[in-house]
């Protein structure tokens, strides 16, 4: 309940909190990771599920490009992200749990004031992450990857979603787990918070 007061008292006087949902809404990045690395092993190759962490946030694509520099691989980023997209919804989403202090948060915030989920996941698997949290029908704008020319960490996600609730960029609070969302936050001049779960 402390963590749920301190996110309160940051965000007051806002008129619109987006949320990002992969390890902010929903404590699924451990099942991301796992993800990222078992493809990345079936194709012959071992990654540092670190690496992923480090690029929360990032859209698939861009993870994997990244993945292919760092690493030397060649890995087909939209065959690689297909496999990976797979394999997190057929074994693990499910199993997703809330970030308990966020997701009340929404909840009590649903109806006073405009709420967003800005991802840099695709909207099937958002939808589905945000149902299994029992929260989706509380939110009112999402936008996800590749709805914008560019992701996280450029703001448009986040432009976007204050544009579609009609909030002015500087009157929304962005709540974040990734370098990426928070630098994208910034750049859209919005204000922010960072969550974590230690």
């Amino acid at each position: 309940m402390e963590k749920l007061t301190l996110l309160t008292g940051l965000a007051d006087g806002c008129k619109a909190y987006l949320y990002d949902c992969d390890g902010t809404l929903a404590d699924n990045m451990g099942a991301h990771r796992e993800s990222y690395v078992r493809v990345a092993a079936s194709k012959g190759a071992s990654i540092d599920g670190a690496i992923i962490d480090e690029l929360a946030g990032w859209p698939a694509v861009k993870v994997i490009e990244e993945i292919n520099r760092r690493y030397g691989t060649s890995f087909d980023p939209e065959e690689f992200k297909e496999a990976k997209y797979q394999l997190f919804l057929e074994e693990y989403i499910e199993h997703t749990r809330p970030v308990d202090f966020v997701v009340e948060h929404l909840k009590a915030h649903a109806g006073k004031i405009k709420i967003g989920v800005v991802s840099g996941s695709r909207r099937e698997s958002v939808e589905k992450t945000l149902k299994i949290l029992g929260i989706y029908d509380l939110v009112e704008v999402m936008v996800c990857s590749g709805e914008t020319q560019q992701g996280k960490p450029w703001p448009e996600p986040f432009l976007k979603a204050a544009q579609l609730l009609d909030v002015a960029p500087e009157d929304c609070m962005v709540f974040e787990d990734g370098d990426a969302g928070v630098q994208a936050a910034i750049a859209a001049g919005m204000k922010w918070v960072r969550i974590d779960k230690l």
